[in-house]
Order: structure tokens, then sequence, then C-alpha cells
């Protein structure tokens, strides 16, 4: 999905001088944006407070939205460059389509993992026709230095593998949680999962303490740690956990995202990821241009135009403001 803002902004984020290298319960609010005319979002990553997570740097929550007389989800060509996109749906259907040719009907629980490299251009609908509702979120995946120019990829993993406690289903869809691996690449050490909760579940997560975490509450009535968590928000964790209490008041659904704590600093703009500015730009002009992104050919409209570069010189943030 794409970072539809008109006015995006450059910022500097990464670097492990902002990790909370402590368990810590930051609730982090959500953000609305508009996509298109019929698809709201919540926005929790970046975040006004905290900008990543590990290597996530990019978290949309949308829906659940009854888009039955609704076109839905349309998001036209655009590119991406220095990340990975992860799309994850609870209810619905999104179609999707690149420049390498690639196309796939992702569903629940499906992952659609596309890496961007230095380049690669999508779109993504809402299928004709579509289920009733549309419930998912957007992730991104920054990549590191060393492999940020690899060459663009698209996968689709319809059956992931599950962790399994009494009241609670983990499927894994990027890194391992609880000897159960993901087949989805990654780059660095991540992990992602969903985590489905009966109505009175009391368990305990196993993580890794050197990792950071955070959980997206998606549906239910969920604790984690203690804290309520509505769905739409996001609760950070920081580090040295060994364990993640939850309890279920209803069924739920999280997800869990989480990773070693991204090194370098970065530089996120729109729908690319760089090392500076000028890199940005350059990124904007071949896009502009039609150069290096390639054609999403299927969709049936025009690609999506780039914003224009903000005039003010880019400011180092680091991992929160």
């Amino acid at each position: 999905m794409s970072n539809l803002d008109r006015e995006a902004a450059l910022s500097v984020c990464g670097g492990r001088g902002f990790v909370v290298a402590e368990p810590v319960r930051e609730l982090l609010a959500p953000r609305r944006v508009r996509l298109g005319e019929s698809t709201e979002v919540r926005r929790l990553l970046p975040n006004l407070g905290r900008r990543m997570v590990g290597a996530w740097c990019f978290v949309d929550h949308y829906g659940p939205d009854d888009i039955a007389a609704e076109p839905g989800m349309q998001v036209p060509p655009h590119p991406h460059m220095g990340l990975q996109t992860v799309s994850w749906l609870h209810e619905g259907e999104v179609l999707h389509r690149d420049s390498l040719g690639s196309r796939a009907t992702v569903r629940p629980r499906e992952l659609g993992l596309m890496t961007s490299g230095s380049a690669i251009s999508h779109a993504e609908q809402s299928p004709v026709p579509h289920p009733r509702l549309l419930h998912g979120a957007q992730l991104w995946v920054a990549l590191p230095d060393s492999h940020r120019h690899v060459a663009p990829s698209f996968e689709h993993h319809p059956d992931l593998p599950r962790a399994a406690a009494p009241g609670l289903t983990a499927t894994v869809i990027l890194g391992s949680v609880d000897g159960a691996t993901s087949p989805g690449t990654t780059y660095t050490p991540i992990v992602g999962a969903d985590l489905a909760l009966t109505a009175g579940a009391d368990v305990r997560l196993p993580l890794e303490p050197d990792f950071e975490y955070a959980v997206l509450a998606m549906s239910g009535e969920a604790h984690v740690d203690g804290v309520p968590v509505l769905p739409g928000s996001m609760l950070y964790l920081g580090c040295g956990r060994a364990q993640l209490p939850l309890r279920a008041e209803s069924d739920a659904g999280l997800m869990l995202l989480g990773g070693e704590p991204f090194a370098e600093e970065i530089v996120m703009w729109w729908n690319f990821i760089g090392r500076t500015d000028d890199e940005i730009a350059q990124a904007r002009a071949d896009w502009t241009r039609g150069d290096r992104f390639g054609e999403v050919k299927g969709y049936e409209g025009d690609p999506l135009p780039a914003p224009a570069l903000p005039a003010t010189p880019l400011k180092p943030r680091g991992r929160v403001r």
C-alpha cells in the first residue's frame, strides 16, 4: 500500500541510541489518514512518539469496513525502494499487481510480501466482485544498507506455520515464534505474528529479550501485560522481555511486531526509504519521468503522482521525537 499523503515529510529515523532498553508500556494513538475516496486508515508508525519497532517502520490499520456497495481498496500504481511491504488481512481480499508481472489475490491470514530493493512499483485493489468486509493492516520493513539494493521480488505464502497454546493461536508472518518459522524472506532479525485469542484466554507468549516489541490491536478486548489495548491502537513494549502476558475479555485479534533494534538511520519520505535527501530526490525524479520503477500492467488508470519535495532541509530526528 502507498503512503498517499499529499504533503509527505522528510524524516530521519533509526539508530540504537533511541531504543528503550527495558520493558515499558507506551500506548500509541493512531493518526487517521484517507486513502482514496473510500478507505480510511489508522496510522500507528511512524508516530509522533515513536518511529520504528525493530525494522518495522510503517503500520496502517484499516477496517473493518463494509464495502459491499463501495469499490473498496483502490491504490493506483506507485513506487517503492529500500523496503519490504507486508499485506495482512483479517477479512476481505486484495489483488496485488506489480512491475515484475506478479499478480496475486491475498486473502485473510495469507502473507503478501514484496521486497522493493532498489526499485519496484505495484497497485492494490479490492477485486470485482469482492467480499463485503475489508479489515487488515499494511506494514513496511526497512531494508538494511547491505541489502537495500537487492533484486525486487514478490512472495505469496497462503499457508503459514502456527504456534499454539490454550486459548491462543499464533500465525507466524515473519521470523520465528516458539519454534515456528515463517517462509517469508527477511534481511534483519525480525518477528511478526498474528495472535488469535479466545474469550477468557490468559497466556504468556515467549519473546526474545534482545528484541524490542509492540502489539497492534486488531479486534476484540484484550489486555497486553495488564494494559487494555483497544482496536486500532498499539502498545510499545521496549526490550528485555522473556515473555508477554496476554489476557482476552472476548475473542480478540492482535499483531505482535518486533525485532533487533535497527542500527542505521534512514530517510523515509512518501514511499521511499534511503539514506540521504539527494537519494530520495533522485527516486522521485525517476518515478516522475517514468524511469527505473517499471510498469504495472493490467491496472486501468493512471499511476499515482509523487508529492512535491519539502522546501525545508532534512532534519535528523532519530527513532523518537
